[in-house]
């Protein structure tokens, strides 16, 4: 249910410096018109019954037919030399298999957008690394190579909605992958993980209950 968020987008896709070899949108259930601005934009629509991000998110990877896979959110907005950089990094980097990128907020207090996002993805960083033992994924800006996907595909937590799915990745592609960094893979975000006090906890609790579920 993110129509207007999906068509800038995609228009932000469609502008690359390097255009993506296909675009996937997944339809996890949505209500608005989504959809059809996915169509009209060119993308592959795909349904997933099954709710949650999860399940969404794998869906897309498991159809994706290139040998590098891209993942951003609707309400993102690439930089027009993402997929360039990524692209040329995996290139530049045949050791590396999963590439991991940050963001910056675009909405919401201009004068808050540079602290709370170096805050906010600050944070993460400094709690998640040390409990995985490696770099953590940011599912808005992210990169993967396909037969690294196909390699976890299976073992993923695609069938539990409360799953934090950037965390679930992180676990299984840094178990025998090596995740890297890509600092000029540029990305906007929405500020809505603080639109409200249930939605950020709501954040944090799949995040616990992501790392409790992994721990042994």
């Amino acid at each position: 249910d993110d129509a207007a968020g999906l068509r800038r987008c995609l228009r932000a896709l469609a502008l690359q410096t390097e255009p993506a070899d296909e675009i996937i949108v997944v339809d996890n259930g949505s209500q608005d018109d989504s959809a059809r601005v996915a169509r009209e934009g060119g993308a592959t629509v795909l349904a997933c019954e099954r709710p949650g991000i999860p399940a969404a998110a794998a869906v897309g990877y498991d159809a994706a037919a290139g040998e590098l896979i891209l993942r951003l959110d609707a309400d993102c907005l690439p930089a027009a030399t993402w997929v360039e950089t990524m692209r040329t990094f995996a290139g530049r980097r045949p050791d590396v298999d999963v590439f991991a990128g940050g963001a910056r907020f675009i909405d919401g207090p201009r004068t808050l957008r540079s602290t709370l996002a170096a805050a906010y993805l600050g944070v993460y960083a400094l709690v998640l690394t040390p409990t995985l033992g490696h770099l953590p994924l940011f599912g808005s800006n992210l990169g993967m190579r396909r037969d690294a996907w196909q390699r976890v595909s299976a073992t993923v937590h695609r069938d539990d909605p409360e799953i934090h799915d950037d965390l679930d990745l992180s676990f299984h592609l840094g178990e025998r992958h090596r995740i890297r960094f890509v600092p000029a893979a540029a990305m906007g975000i929405s500020m809505r993980p603080f639109s409200s006090a249930s939605a950020f906890l709501q954040r944090v609790d799949r995040g616990r209950r992501t790392v409790v579920r992994h721990w042994p």
